[in-house]
């Protein structure tokens, strides 16, 4: 941060305090408390933010203003004011009092003024300074505070480290600062209770005011808006937009507790100040002052940034211990149960569950002590047979035999970073670890797409720390080892780390799901799979080598004679594999046109430019996407299956990424499974070489229309909902509305036509793209669309909301509240805004329909184990699910499943208003199933 010599830094303390609050991160029992037992998180954090400031920028100017109570002067102009705010958290209630001592110990002004708001005297302050020749920063980012930024007001937002000037205003509200109360009057507020005018966004609000120049020139001009309903809100709602505007505006003349020339800050070391720290207990701001013992030296990672950390040692401060007798691993054990949490990891020779051998287990159950627990490291031994180093292990039956009761008892919550693979081990191992939470998991529900949620990443962006390579253990390249053969010594640092940082970062991340409105997408829908999609993958499905054996043979035959065709259409032989002889051919010597260029000069052969081309009829291109579909067919599932099946269970064992996409569907890898074309007869052919085990048969059971049903349900289109309640065919129906013919005389050509738009219409399609899709002219495509549009105007508003909420957010938000993140939403490109733009649409849906399909997968098990059926889950891919079922409890099964499924979409009193099908099929192979 940068400041000037007469600069006036105005910190919002009332906003600040609840920053640092839900900045702090709790353990899972309490808060934060000091030696007296009062909870002082909001405290710790507030004052380590401000010390931050005054340590590191020497600010000439601060002044730290309040709140004085609820009420205002505005509740005089609208008693509703605020109505609707949340009480404040009772642990945070008596921090108020605190804060405001800490700030005069820190010989800083705390001003607050009865009958105003903190924002008021904000205004007040940053008015007389400006007048007086200064500077003003405000430190917030409160967004009622941007209509004071001018050329000599300026924010600053505390967590994010950054500026904000009249383009950041602008960014946020579409106008310059002084026109920012006009938009806030009419779109409203409905945190604080501000009515605004019902219907207008910040969006529309700024298009407004840009275009009439003010709000009384707007409400004085309604009648002219050609909006019909735009129009009669603006006329209906113009005095609420009146009495909005004095709300939102912010009184500059307040009478001032503290004169301006007064406002001074201090080095932060005053007497009372450090009274105030040890009285506390926060060592941790003590030992950056200079006040605390070396020993107790310790370094929190409270940071200004927002990522915050209980006062706990720096990791560089750690004791991390090996454990290689009974009494030790007791002792760990005892305390364990004392904490009721720890955090696990494990060692292992391979990333594959199912191929790993166990090497080694860490713990950590305080932030700082970490333990390594060595079970299979391959020793050195001398002549004598003893090994070099004298580090004896533990038997692993015996550490799995003392570990079992620790790992499965309910009372203890067992943390790991991705605890997908560790509970897979463990259950290698006849372990079942529950109840657990997983750091990765939860990083992902609350921050979706927005970052990789790896523990190196989550290291070094939440504790500033980077843990030690593996590399740096194991080796580089070929001289790679595996970790059995990494020595004791080496091991214990790296493995009791990821322990400790695991737990750390869980401190961290876990009290933000309340905080963040996330603990129904985390405690209902991710967290209960971790074990359902542990036992899948471990489960993995049975494949038939001689089916894919003979399929590649099949497939190169096939090859070989599209090979020959395209060379006869070409006139001579060429490598189809070789883009740039395929685009030689293409349009050098055939002379097709309608290719592009890409950046270095060359032709594209993507494709989407092929598939224009086919789409045109020329035959050759037909032939070499027949050509490139079936080699990559042949490559990735009838040759590279055959490889991936594990020689112990004669199964392929897929890898479910579970925090891979950005609206939370399951990701598939090694092999990927979720890509097998199911609509061509050569993806079907791989899907016939999936079969059951002797005794039983595949079910499939997969969701109808679901992402269809849910955009009725979330769009509040009633004709279609109705619909999808009487069962009525919806594609003919929307046929029938759309092309304004009665239902009984709907052609087949016109219910294609209308399928197309209602599958299209969710994923944002053009009318380029409905036209290829239809085989018409773009404008007839378009036309289409319009209608569909016009006829069903709830899905047009819905379409609106979430780009407008993706702008203003930067995600889209669930039925469930999962966060999906739109990036690219603001780009200058019009083609990667319109590609955000459409994920915004369709992000809610799919995203949705995905927390509905994991609900069905976690309540799965638990309903077989009470209707006594031994059926197995193996496959998720996208809408469907696949089992491997007795054949006598097939049926019962089947019923079951479908129940299950179509239940799902109720939680926690979250309807979705449609009914929901599941179908259901089976045979001998996964082709016949589906």
């Amino acid at each position: 941060m940068t400041h000037d010599s007469e600069a006036l830094y105005l910190i919002d303390g009332s906003g600040f305090i609840f920053r640092a609050y839900f900045a702090m991160a709790y353990s899972r029992k309490s808060g934060m408390t000091n030696p007296d037992g009062l909870e002082v998180g909001a405290v710790y954090g507030f004052t380590n933010m401000v010390l931050k400031m005054l340590r590191e920028d020497h600010i000439p100017h601060m002044a730290v203003i309040f709140d004085a109570a609820r009420a205002n002067f505005r509740n005089d102009i609208y008693p509703e004011y605020k109505a609707n705010r949340d009480e404040t958290p009772d642990d945070l209630k008596p921090q108020f009092p605190l804060v405001k001592e800490v700030t005069r110990a820190m010989d800083l002004p705390a001003i607050e003024l009865e009958g105003y708001e903190a924002d008021d005297l904000i205004a007040t302050y940053a008015r007389l300074a400006t007048e007086a020749g200064w500077k003003v920063v405000i430190v917030s980012s409160d967004k009622d505070l941007m209509q004071l930024v001018n050329n000599n007001v300026r924010m600053f937002d505390p967590m994010k480290k950054k500026f904000i000037g009249k383009d950041e205003v602008v960014e946020k509200f579409g106008v310059l600062p002084d026109k920012v109360i006009d938009v806030q009057s009419l779109a409203g507020d409905a945190t604080d209770n501000i009515p605004g005018v019902p219907g207008i966004g910040v969006k529309t609000a700024a298009e407004l005011i840009n275009e009439y120049g003010s709000l009384d020139e707007l409400l004085e001009r309604a009648e002219e808006i050609k909006q019909p309903k735009r129009r009669e809100k603006l006329v209906e709602h113009a005095e609420d937009a009146r009495i909005s505007r004095q709300l939102v505006t912010l009184a500059n003349d307040v009478p001032v507790p503290v004169p301006l020339e007064d406002l001074n800050a201090h080095a932060p070391d005053k007497p009372e100040l450090i009274a105030f720290l040890k009285k506390h207990g926060f060592n941790s701001i003590l030992s950056r002052l200079g006040h605390v013992d070396a020993l107790d030296d310790v370094e929190d990672v409270v940071a200004l940034d927002g990522d915050s950390t209980q006062d706990f040692p720096a990791i560089k401060d750690n004791e991390y211990v090996l454990i290689n007798t009974e009494d030790e691993l007791q002792k760990w054990i005892d305390e364990a149960y004392q904490a009721g949490e720890i955090a696990i990891d494990t060692e292992t020779t391979s990333l594959t569950p199912a191929k790993a051998d166990l090497v080694g287990i860490s713990l950590a159950i305080t932030p700082g002590r970490a333990a390594y627990i060595p079970l299979g490291h391959v020793q050195e031994v001398d002549l004598l047979g003893e090994a070099k180093d004298n580090i004896p292990q533990l038997p692993k039956a015996r550490v799995i035999e003392m570990l079992k009761p620790l790992l499965e008892d309910a009372g203890v919550l067992k943390i790991a970073q991705n605890m997908k693979y560790d509970w897979q081990l463990f259950a290698k191992e006849g372990i079942h670890v529950t109840p657990c939470d997983d750091t990765m998991l939860l990083s992902y529900v609350l921050d979706g797409s927005a970052h990789s949620h790896g523990m190196d990443n989550l290291s070094k962006l939440h504790l500033d720390h980077e843990p030690i390579k593996y590399e740096s253990v194991a080796g580089k390249g070929k001289s790679q080892v595996t970790f059995d053969r990494v020595s004791i010594e080496a091991a214990l640092p790296y493995a009791a780390e990821d322990a400790d940082v695991t737990l750390r970062l869980h401190k961290i991340l876990k009290p933000r799901l309340a905080r963040e409105h996330m603990a129904t997408v985390y405690e209902d829908i991710e967290r209960p799979l971790i074990p359902v999609i542990a036992r899948m993958e471990l489960e993995g499905i049975k494949v038939d080598p001689q089916k894919l054996h003979s399929l590649s043979g099949e497939f190169g035959k096939k090859l070989l004679e599209l090979e020959k065709q395209i060379h006869a259409l070409a006139g001579h032989e060429f490598n189809i594999a070789s883009p740039k002889q395929v685009a030689s051919v293409l349009f050098d010597e055939l002379g097709l046109t309608g290719g592009k260029k890409t950046k270095s000069g060359d032709w594209s052969t993507s494709a989407s430019v092929l598939e224009k081309l086919a789409a045109e009829g020329h035959e050759i291109v037909e032939r070499i996407l027949e050509y490139r579909g079936l080699a990559k067919l042949k490559s990735t599932y009838s040759d590279a299956l055959q490889e991936q099946i594990n020689p112990k269970t004669g199964r392929v064992h897929t890898s479910f990424g579970l925090v891979h996409t950005s609206t939370g569907r399951l990701a598939s890898s090694d092999p990927n499974l979720q890509n097998i074309p199911i609509r061509t007869e050569d993806g079907r052919k791989i899907r016939e070489a999936f079969i059951p085990k002797e005794g039983c048969t595949l079910l499939s059971v997969d969701y109808s229309q679901v992402e269809l049903r849910l955009a009725a349900a979330m769009a509040g289109i009633e004709a279609l909902k109705q619909a999808f309640r009487d069962g009525t065919d919806i594609h003919a129906l929307t046929a029938s509305q759309v092309f304004d013919v009665p239902l009984d005389q709907v052609t087949s050509e016109l219910r294609r036509q209308a399928k197309a738009v209602n599958f299209g219409i969710i994923y944002g399609i053009s009318g380029f793209g409905l036209a290829k899709q239809l085989g018409v002219s773009t404008g007839e495509a378009s036309d289409f669309i319009k209608r569909y549009l016009a006829r069903f105007p709830e899905l047009q508003s819905f379409m609106e909301a979430a780009k407008e909420e993706a702008r203003e957010h930067g995600f889209v938000k669930t039925l469930y509240g999962r966060k999906c993140v739109i990036a690219g939403i603001h780009e200058k490109n019009g083609a990667m805004r319109n590609f955000a733009e459409r994920q915004a649409i369709n992000a809610p849906l799919q995203g949705t329909a995905a927390d509905i399909m994991k609900i069905a997968m976690g309540r799965m098990q638990r309903a077989l184990d009470e209707a006594k059926l031994s059926a197995k889950m193996l496959l998720q891919v996208h809408d469907e699910l696949v089992f491997e079922v007795p054949l006598e409890e097939l049926e019962a099964t089947s019923a079951l499943v479908r129940k299950v499924m179509e239940e799902a979409a109720n939680l926690n009193g979250i309807s979705v208003g449609v009914p929901l099908t599941a179908e259901a099929g089976s045979g001998d192979n996964w082709a016949q199933a589906h």
